[in-house]
C-alpha cells in the first residue's frame, strides 16, 4: 500500500482539496461566519484529503515524525500535510477537540430547509498503518482504562494478503503473533456548518453530523444533512480504517484517508417527501435507510432514533405510525453507533426491500 503524499496519485473528482493548513480546523467545526475554502456547484464531486489526528497530539509528543519512528515508520512514510498542521494550525487543548476537518465547501444553491446529500464515492487510505487510542477516561470504561490514567496508543500496521488488505495487532506487546481483521473504511466526521458565528467542538455530533461515527458510510453510501446556513459549508475529517460499533476504547482504528465525495442540493420540498422533517443526520446504503439518534443518555438516543424512524416511514410510505411502530420492534435493527463522544448515537437499520411493493404502488 503506497503513501499518498498531497497532490500525489490519483484523484478522481472534479475539484481536489487537499489538507493544507489554511484549508482545515484543528478541532472545531465550520460555522456559517467562516468563508469557504472552495465552492461547487451542486452534483460536483470532490477529492478531499484527511488527516488522521493520532500521531499529532500532545500527549503523543506533538511530532508525528517522531511518534512513527517509534514505530518503525520512516520520515517519508509520514505524510506532509500532518506534519504542516502540527506546525502551523492552532488548537486550544483546553478547549479544541482532537479532530482534523476539511472545508468548508460552499454548495451553490443550498439554502436552510434543504438536505444536503453526501455520496462516498471513493476511499482510499493514504498511509499503511492507523492507531488505537485509549485516553481522558472517556472510553466505555472510565475509570478501569487506561490502567493508571496514562493515554495508550496502540499502533496497528497494515498488511496486504491474497484475500485483500488487513490490519493487525499482537497478542501481546512485541508478541510475535497478531490478531488480524479487516479494512471497512469510513469518515467518521461528514457534516454542514452550523449557523451563527461560534464554531462548534469537534467532539459530539448533532443536527449538523460531525462526529457521527456510523461505521456503514463506507464507499456507495450516502449522508443527508439537514442544511443550516446558505452553501451549506460542508467538511469531512475524523478518518477511519475500521471500526467496531461502539467504538468502546474511545477512538476506532485512526488512519488518514483521501475521499471523494459528490455533493448534491435536494430542495426542501423534495427532501420532506423523501425523508420527512429531517432533524439529524441520515445514513442511506444500497440495502438500508439508517435514522440516527443522538443524545448524552444513550437510553435519550434510542428514543430519539426511533422517533426519527417512525417520522421516515411515515413520510416516505404513508404507514400508520402504530403500524410503523409495531414494523420496528419486528423487523429493524438499533446499533449502537459509539458510547464515547460525548453525546452517544444509536442508528436503525430499515430494509429498503421491505417497502418494494408498496414502491411499485
Amino acid at each position: 500500500m503506497s503513501v499518498l503524499q498531497p497532490h500525489e496519485g490519483e484523484i478522481p473528482g472534479e475539484h481536489y482539496l487537499p489538507a493544507t493548513p489554511e484549508h482545515v480546523l484543528w478541532g472545531r467545526l465550520p460555522c456559517g461566519a467562516d468563508t469557504p475554502v472552495l465552492r461547487v456547484r451542486s452534483g460536483a464531486s470532490v477529492t478531499i484529503d484527511t488527516v488522521s489526528h493520532e500521531g499529532l497530539l500532545p500527549d503523543q509528543g506533538s511530532d508525528p515524525v517522531a511518534f512513527f519512528a517509534g514505530h518503525g515508520v520512516a520520515r517519508e512514510d509520514v505524510l506532509t500535510d500532518a506534519i504542516a498542521i502540527v506546525d502551523q494550525v492552532s488548537r486550544d487543548g483546553d478547549h479544541d477537540g482532537p479532530h482534523v476537518v476539511t472545508g468548508p465547501i460552499l454548495v451553490e444553491g443550498a439554502q436552510p430547509g434543504d438536505v444536503l446529500s453526501l455520496t462516498v464515492e471513493r476511499l482510499q487510505p493514504r498511509v499503511p498503518y492507523g492507531v488505537i487510542s485509549n485516553r481522558h477516561g472517556r472510553g466505555a470504561l472510565p475509570g478501569e482504562l487506561p490502567r493508571g490514567g496514562a493515554t495508550v496508543s496502540v499502533f496497528s500496521p497494515v498488511q496486504e494478503r491474497a484475500d485483500g488488505a488487513v490490519a493487525t495487532l499482537p497478542l501481546h506487546d512485541g508478541g510475535a503473533h497478531v490478531v488480524a481483521y479487516p479494512l471497512a473504511p469510513f469518515l467518521g466526521t461528514m457534516g454542514v456548518a452550523t449557523a451563527g458565528d461560534h464554531r462548534a467542538h469537534s467532539v459530539p455530533p448533532g443536527a449538523h453530523g460531525g462526529n457521527i461515527d456510523v461505521k456503514l458510510l463506507v464507499e456507495g453510501t450516502q449522508l443527508h444533512l439537514p442544511v443550516q446556513v446558505a452553501g451549506a459549508l460542508a467538511y469531512v475529517g475524523d478518518p477511519h480504517f475500521a471500526q467496531g460499533d461502539g467504538e468502546v476504547a474511545l477512538t476506532a482504528l485512526e488512519a488518514s484517508l483521501r475521499a471523494t465525495v459528490r455533493l448534491d442540493v435536494v430542495p426542501a420540498a423534495e427532501a420532506r417527501a423523501r425523508f420527512g422533517e429531517l432533524d439529524g443526520p441520515l445514513v442511506e446504503t444500497p440495502e438500508h435507510l439508517v435514522p440516527t439518534g443522538l443524545s448524552a443518555d444513550l437510553d435519550e438516543a434510542v428514543r430519539r432514533c426511533v422517533r426519527a424512524s417512525l417520522r421516515l416511514i411515515q413520510a416516505r410510505w404513508g404507514m400508520a405510525e402504530h403500524l410503523a411502530y409495531a414494523y420496528l420492534s419486528a423487523a429493524t435493527d438499533l446499533d449502537i453507533s459509539q458510547v464515547v463522544d460525548l453525546v452517544c448515537g444509536v442508528h436503525a437499520r430499515i430494509r429498503k426491500a421491505d417497502f418494494a411493493e408498496v414502491e411499485r404502488g
